[in-house]
């Protein structure tokens, strides 16, 4: 069966076969549509060896997770591992029920990361944030990781583990303002990078930021191959999705409603 994944593999295989004297002499007119070709042209690093760590708790928010997932799945050659924090590999619910089954525990996730990534939520990142074991796996994996991420909420998880002390960062709009708490330098934009550490904002911002990640771990061409085959092209048909563009009556209505999270996330601090 024909999936984006075994269309990416198959385009690695054939660059990967590339001949390297073919590659250094000019390509002819008549191949110039041959993707062994194009590929070498366009610089697309199809081929790698990313160690990618992705922690699932119960009640993180499903897009947070599954838009960078979408990116970084599709890099042919990575390994993407599934951490959970509960006790075995059962599915992790998300906070609107969506499962996920893992494929590794705190324990078992490999030691030396290419990249750590933390999704966000409400409830379940508090309680993600208040777990000694979680926070300390968070804090051994991003303080050996290449790239420290998060998308959405997670960065509350990263500032208890102590990975935000005196960087910039992004967050969910609701929170923002509580990296502070941390020890950050908390910025209003889609994704902020601060040397190793790269976060993006609140849920839809996921998607901006795998395919961000991708550009960085693969080139921008690899990057625009991606966010292609994701016919990743926004042109939202309802606006107001910030608190630049919304309605005041309904940012003000979600501001109250998010008001009890805020107030218990405004607890957190570093464990």
């Amino acid at each position: 069966m024909m999936t984006r994944r075994s269309i990416m593999a198959a385009a690695a295989a054939v660059a990967a076969t590339a001949a390297a004297p073919a590659a250094a002499a000019p390509a002819a007119a008549s191949d110039r549509r041959d993707p062994r070709t194009m590929a070498n042209d366009l610089g697309v690093r199809l081929l790698g060896d990313e160690q990618i760590g992705m922690l699932l708790y119960p009640g993180f928010t499903a897009l947070d997770f599954v838009g960078p997932h979408h990116f970084l799945a599709g890099l042919f050659g990575g390994q993407v591992h599934l951490v959970t924090n509960q006790a075995d590999l059962s599915p992790v619910t998300s906070d609107a029920g969506l499962a996920v089954r893992p494929t590794v525990t705190l324990e078992d996730c490999p030691t030396d990361l290419t990249v750590l990534f933390v999704p966000g939520g409400t409830a379940g990142t508090v309680a993600a944030a208040r777990d000694r074991p979680t926070v300390e796996f968070v804090r051994d994996r991003g303080g050996r990781a290449k790239y420290v991420t998060s998308v959405c909420t997670g960065s509350l998880v990263l500032g208890a583990a102590g990975l935000l002390q005196g960087r910039r960062a992004t967050s969910h709009w609701s929170v923002v303002p509580l990296l502070s708490r941390f020890g950050a330098m908390p910025e209003r934009a889609r994704i902020v990078r601060d040397g190793a550490l790269i976060t993006g904002a609140g849920v839809s911002a996921g998607l901006d930021f795998g395919s961000a990640l991708v550009a960085e771990l693969r080139g921008r061409p690899m990057a625009e191959a991606a966010v292609l085959m994701a016919e990743y092209d926004p042109e939202p048909p309802i606006a107001g999705g910030s608190l630049q563009t919304a309605r005041p009556e309904i940012a003000e209505l979600l501001t109250s409603s998010l008001a009890p999270f805020v107030r218990d996330a405004a607890t957190l601090g570093v464990l």
